[in-house]
């Protein structure tokens, strides 16, 4: 019997795959416990449309994303620190300081998860941070540092 899996099944497969499995299998396990569709004609149209629509969503996260980053490249924010004599910071930079600042200075929501700071930002300067906005988009942000 065909199946149209609807969740990952460990030794089966992925969601969304057809597979072929035995008729005892999938009446008592597949079928009973709503892991899987028997493969109908309209089951596949289903399945089919599904996916149209799934790649639909997902190529335009990956342009929306790709038209923030180029936003992204010719903007900065500047952040201000408790600074000693010659540039000396007392701390350092963190990811929440900048999601704050873009959030003031740009206007935009930025994620602090998704900010990656290459090395800690121990002094005064300009800095690029990098911003995972897709599994395939990262941004660069450029961050001024300046004291009070």
């Amino acid at each position: 019997m065909k199946v149209i899996l609807l969740e990952d099944v460990k030794t089966l497969g992925k969601k969304g795959q057809v597979v072929e499995v035995n008729d005892g299998y999938a009446r008592n396990f597949i079928l009973k416990k709503n892991l899987g569709l028997e493969a109908t004609g309209k089951n596949l149209n289903d399945l089919k449309l599904q996916q149209k629509n799934a790649e639909k969503v997902a190529k335009e996260k990956l342009e929306a994303a790709q038209a923030v980053a180029k936003d992204l490249e010719d903007k900065s924010i500047t952040v201000k620190i408790q600074a000693g004599v010659e540039g000396k910071v007392f701390g350092s930079i963190s990811s929440k300081e900048i999601a704050l600042e873009a959030k003031k200075q740009l206007n935009m929501e930025i994620d602090k998860k998704k900010i990656v700071i290459p090395d800690a930002i121990k002094s005064l300067g300009t800095y690029n941070v990098n911003i995972k906005l897709h599994k395939d988009v990262v941004g660069t942000l450029a961050v001024k540092v300046v004291a009070k």
